[in-house]
């Protein structure tokens, strides 16, 4: 399959972008790491009159880690967060839940291609970036050309593959707020293959009190709902010793809370029967991180 004809820009600064941008109106997309984009192209699923490529506009290709939280930068391959160097190792320490997630996107080349902030842009509720961003009660940054402004998760997602970006506008950074004290996280998914879109992801955070007694317990699920959605299981296991807590109970509330559809990979009650799996294999492993960083 073959692309429908399309012009293509180059800008050299994010000015430069938003001007083709604001020209060009619904007729254009940006393109960074293209390997969600490229495909729906190729398929014809998506035909715009023009591409702009930002690849060459500076500045968008660092991670920044602090006390608060790890800021993704728009032209920060997926490879990048588990290249261990020292940028990657500090947003790792800060919020371990990205390079977990990271690991399960696609396969090395598309990692090394792909970019972390365009995936949630793509806003597939395949992808596993998706989630975390909701997961952890994160925000993107979008450059217009009247300004720059801040957007929380829940109000940057409309639909699958559907944003509350307006037309001329670049997302340039993602931001992920920092793991808090006496937190820990888990990732785990499902596939027919190694690589493949997942029939059923989760991501999970659990927080204990003072007394290793678990304070709260949240998943986010990925192939499951239109848009991420994030789920309060904390009641399930509330105030219970974080090493004999029941999470079988936390699984089943996670199961009644989710409404998966069916497609040609999995049915529906396929789909809710995964959720209680990986909800009972990943709140375990994140409590038992949480008990080790309160201890450090």
């Amino acid at each position: 399959m073959k692309p429908a004809p399309f012009r293509y820009a180059d800008p050299g600064t994010l000015d430069e972008a938003l001007e083709v941008l604001s020209a060009e109106g619904e007729g254009a997309k940006v393109l960074a790491g293209g390997q969600s984009l490229l495909p729906l192209l190729s398929m014809r699923l998506a035909a715009p009159a023009v591409l702009v490529d930002i690849n060459r506009v500076p500045g968008l290709d660092t991670i920044e880690a602090t006390g608060d939280g790890v800021r993704v930068g728009a032209l920060v391959r997926h490879g990048a967060l588990l290249g261990g160097g020292p940028d990657a190792d500090a947003a790792a320490r800060v919020q371990p839940l990205l390079a977990r997630a990271t690991a399960h996107v696609a396969h090395p080349a598309i990692r090394n291609r792909g970019t972390t902030v365009g995936s949630i842009a793509h806003a597939d509720p395949s992808g596993e970036m998706t989630s975390v961003l909701a997961l952890t009660g994160g925000s993107v940054a979008v450059a217009t050309p009247s300004g720059t402004s801040e957007i929380p998760w829940a109000d940057f997602f409309v639909g699958p593959l559907e944003t509350s970006l307006p037309a001329a506008a670049v997302v340039t950074s993602a931001f992920f707020p920092a793991l808090p004290p006496r937190a820990g996280t888990a990732f785990a998914e499902i596939a027919r293959r190694r690589g493949d879109y997942a029939v059923c992801g989760a991501g999970v955070v659990v927080t204990l009190d003072d007394d290793r007694r678990v304070s709260a317990a949240r998943a986010a699920y990925i192939s499951v709902g239109l848009v991420p959605e994030v789920h309060d299981l904390t009641e399930a296991v509330a105030g219970q010793p974080a090493d004999a807590a029941d999470w079988s109970a936390a699984a089943a509330l996670a199961r009644g809370k989710v409404d998966p559809d069916a497609d040609l990979h999995a049915g529906a009650g396929y789909r809710r029967h995964l959720v209680g799996v990986l909800t009972g294999r990943t709140l375990p492993a994140a409590a038992a991180e949480a008990v080790s960083r309160s201890a450090a």
